[in-house]
């Protein structure tokens, strides 16, 4: 069976910390998963309102029980498997575009977050997490006092 790959022409445009990420990455946590592996990692958006962080991650078909969650030391790492269906017929593949395997991302915050308090809910494929930030990080409102002389 020979695998076919989808091209995407934007690829390869990646900005300078992506690109150094992918490096390191490439490098030394899992040589041999690059550019034209097989290697799996759902998309993100990570958003910032004035209490919380928000993070979206695309994992299309798994269910709550498959992912794993973590929220270390400022570090979220999202895990899970997306595992190939395996079908008694016999059947010659004329195209397969739908990426299976393990998968781990991880994005760091650049402020302090309040770990015991993320609240993650999976609707439509889509993980969605609200990370509230820590009262540290919160703008306050200072008053300043006026001397009447």
């Amino acid at each position: 069976m020979t695998n076919i790959t989808r091209h995407d022409p934007f690829q390869n445009v990646l900005s300078l910390r992506e690109a150094m990420n992918q490096l390191l990455e490439e490098s030394f946590v899992r040589p041999g998963m690059g550019q034209g592996g097989q290697a799996f990692a759902p998309a993100l958006d990570v958003s910032e309102t004035e209490d919380a962080y928000l993070v979206e991650a695309a994992v299309p078909g798994l269910k709550a029980e498959d992912l794993d969650v973590t929220l270390e030391n400022g570090m979220l790492t999202i895990r899970g498997e997306i595992k190939q269906e395996q079908s008694e017929q016999q059947r010659n593949f004329h195209r397969i575009e739908r990426r299976f395997g393990a998968f781990s991302r991880s994005i760091t915050f650049p402020t302090q977050v309040k770990a015991d308090a993320v609240a993650a809910r999976l609707e439509h494929g889509v993980l969605q997490l609200v990370i509230p930030k820590a009262e540290e990080v919160k703008p306050r409102k200072i008053s300043v006092a006026v001397n009447a002389n």
